[in-house]
């Protein structure tokens, strides 16, 4: 039984992995882009005198600083999401019988 929950974690791994990597080896020359610039663009061509209301109060100083926190805000949402779903799971065993 312990062989088969392995064997299955390690495909499920393996596809999460191609799923990453596959687009990125076949689209070789392609620019990914973020939603915002793409939004911005997509204004700017609808309507070009179009003026933000808000701006942010800090830019961060550069795009390395801005992949980090968005990994960052990942990580803690990925954080709370496994610990709610664990919570939840082991709510709903009796209590004083854990399953290995």
């Amino acid at each position: 039984m312990m062989k088969k929950s392995i064997l299955k974690n390690l495909l499920l791994a393996a596809l999460v992995i191609a799923l990453a990597v596959v687009p990125l080896m076949t689209l070789k020359h392609a620019e990914f882009g973020g939603a915002d610039g793409q939004a911005e663009e997509a204004i700017t061509e609808l309507q070009p005198s179009y003026e933000p209301w808000f701006a942010p109060f800090w830019e961060p100083p550069g795009g390395e600083v801005e992949s980090l926190l968005f990994a960052l805000q990942a990580a803690l949402g990925a954080g709370v999401l496994g610990y709610g779903l664990g919570f939840l799971r082991a709510s709903r065993e009796p209590s004083g019988e854990a399953q290995v």
